[in-house]
């Protein structure tokens, strides 16, 4: 009994050209998790050394937890406001004063700045928190906390023409 070829979703026959071009596709797909984990532990190995090469620069930045940062700063952290956007603690030390503020969400943290842009100022800002203090004393708790200083502009400043 003579064998029938099978016939494809449309009703054709496949030629034997696109069933090798399938087959090849398909054992490419099968192999490509394997090349993509082999080349991510390449990645993960360079930037390992190039982290390793790295002395001056905090490699973790503090979680959003204002006793934790305080901790990590050397005070005794006195909370000011409890409320669902924000917790804040106030810090005092021999190098100055400063602010702690951690946020449930990014968004919330974003918002704040957007708000304390009004004042002006320099805050030392990480994922979810943000420290406030004379510039002077943010530099040695960027060191301690990881996080970029970043300085706002007071938006009601007017410029002469």
């Amino acid at each position: 009994m003579p064998q029938q070829r099978r016939q494809g979703r449309l009703g054709r026959t496949p030629s034997p050209a696109r069933l090798a071009h399938r087959a090849a596709v398909a054992g490419s797909l099968a192999l490509l998790p394997l090349a993509v984990g082999c080349d991510a532990g390449g990645e993960e190995a360079a930037a390992e050394r190039k982290a390793s090469k790295k002395t001056a620069a905090v490699e973790v930045v503090a979680p959003a937890d204002v006793e934790v940062i305080a901790n990590l700063t050397g005070c005794k952290v006195t909370i000011r406001i409890e409320a669902k956007e924000l917790r804040e603690g106030a810090c005092h030390t021999e190098t100055g004063d400063y602010l702690i503020t951690t946020f449930p969400e990014e968004r919330h943290k974003v918002t704040w700045l957007d708000s304390a842009a009004i004042y002006g100022g320099t805050y030392l800002v990480g994922p979810r928190w943000a420290i406030s203090a004379e510039p002077k004393v943010l530099e040695p708790l960027r060191a301690k906390v990881g996080g970029t200083v970043r300085r706002l502009r007071d938006s009601s400043a007017t410029t002469a023409p």
